[in-house]
């Protein structure tokens, strides 16, 4: 059996166990060594950490979203329905974008966007204006027609004119019941005892009022109206004319026959078309009427033309002109019935009936020499001279004269009655102007007996 060797006073031998590493030093720093760059690298670990972990819970909410929508779709679509509400909430209604993209814009394009967007405004606002406008004057014309054109009556003071007004406003009216509404219906010769008008000369009184025929003579005769014709020719120049207008005087006006009564005028005096109509109504100037057709209608024969049609549209009949004056003519000629409905056609226009009843008009202006020119030129009708005086209580309120050889003296009047009822007059074809006015005295004094 071996023994165990004695190891006592043997040199010791190290131990095989390892040695621990000495520690390392840290590197030295390079002297440009920026420590905020460590800190934004490390904020964009952190970020890019974060954004990876909300990605991930994101996956996992819509993976749970779409088992949820899977098990409850009713659920979903109201979610749906929220965020559309946000979104729409966050951008706001069309007017909030304007002003907040006005906000961000520079000052200067900031105010001109805020002018259009005023502009814009008050140009809506101007068309829904024009639109409602538009609409109410629709709607009144509408209610207006549907009322058979009449908005409401009104009870009015009784005037001359409301006897003319709308009488005649088309020729379908006078061809159908014109003559039976607001006329004298004339059928034949109505006597009256006190008139002293021979057989052989027409005449008419009419009460305008009661549409009554007191006296009737041989109303649809044919009769020459000498200057009776220029009523129709007044008519004309009011309705169609400019009274401010110039006109020179031209040869064919004066150049008449010698018999005619003229104003005076010579061949390029300046005048208006208003001194004219005065002088042809208040003084029964031919060569004023011949001025005054060829300015109206352009030519005499035009404006003759016109006198024709108009009296057609008028329903005189039984007329027929051939220039505008009245001188005679064979084939020029009317109704006594046809001068009563164009004298009350003229009483629609105030200025005829003011320039007829004048006693006087004035004429004055400057010759082509310059040589100033006045004529005092007084009016036909004896009335409203004062050469005759009317019966008692009668107003004489216009009318004309006309005298020519062939047509005898003549007149053609508007009166009222002491009650302010209008009655129409004629006498026709008068030898003398004193017995015209005697045989018309005749026929006024009648018009306040009679009244009932």
């Amino acid at each position: 059996m071996s023994t165990p060797k004695d190891t006592r006073g043997q040199s010791a031998r190290p131990s095989a166990r390892p040695q621990a590493r000495p520690q390392a030093r840290p590197q030295a720093r390079p002297q440009n060594y920026d420590a905020r760059q460590d800190r934004r690298a490390s904020a964009a670990s952190q970020r890019a950490s974060e954004a990876s972990r909300r990605a991930a819970a994101s996956q996992r909410a819509s993976a749970e979203d779409r088992e949820r929508a899977q098990r409850d779709p009713a659920a979903q679509q109201r979610r749906a329905a929220a965020g559309q509400r946000q979104v729409a909430a966050t951008q706001g209604s069309p007017r909030q974008n304007e002003r907040r993209t006005a906000r961000e814009l520079s000052p200067r394009a900031r105010q001109a966007r805020l002018k259009r967007l005023r502009r814009k405004r008050i140009r809506n606002t101007l068309i829904l204006i024009l639109v409602l406008a538009v609409l109410g004057t629709g709607t009144g014309f509408l209610i207006y027609h549907l009322r058979g054109g009449i908005m409401h009556d009104q009870v009015q003071a009784y005037t001359v004119e409301r006897e003319f007004v709308n009488d005649l406003n088309s020729l379908e009216d006078q061809r159908s019941d014109a003559f039976a509404k607001n006329l004298c219906v004339v059928e034949g010769d109505v006597p009256l005892e006190s008139s002293t008008l021979n057989e052989d000369q027409a005449g008419l009184l009419l009460d305008l009022d009661g549409r009554e025929v007191l006296f009737s003579q041989h109303a649809f005769n044919r009769v020459y109206p000498a200057s009776i014709t220029k009523i129709m020719t007044g008519l004309l120049v009011i309705r169609y004319g400019h009274m401010d207008e110039k006109v020179t005087i031209q040869p064919e006006d004066v150049n008449l026959e010698d018999a005619a009564q003229v104003c005076g005028f010579y061949v390029g005096d300046v005048v208006t078309v208003e001194m004219l109509l005065n002088c042809l109504l208040v003084y029964s100037g031919n060569d004023a009427a011949m001025a005054l057709a060829r300015t109206v209608g352009g030519t005499v024969d035009n404006f003759v033309a016109m006198m024709n049609d108009y009296a057609k549209t008028l329903g005189c009949t039984g007329t027929h002109f051939v220039n505008p004056h009245g001188l005679h003519d064979p084939d020029h000629y009317t109704t006594p019935y046809d001068i009563y409905l164009m004298l009350k056609e003229t009483l629609k226009y105030p200025r005829f009936t003011e320039i007829s009843t004048q006693s006087e008009y004035v004429l004055s202006y400057l010759r082509t020499n310059q040589e100033y020119y006045e004529a005092h030129l007084e009016a036909t009708d004896h009335y409203l001279t004062g050469e005759s005086t009317p019966p008692r209580d009668v107003s004489i309120l216009g009318g004309k004269t006309g005298t020519t050889g062939e047509a005898g003296n003549c007149l053609a009047l508007l009166s009222q009655n002491a009650y302010g009822h209008p009655y129409f007059s004629l006498v026709m074809g008068a030898q003398t102007k004193d017995v015209l006015y005697q045989q018309m005295n005749s026929l006024l004094q009648n018009i306040n007996s009679n009244f009932h």
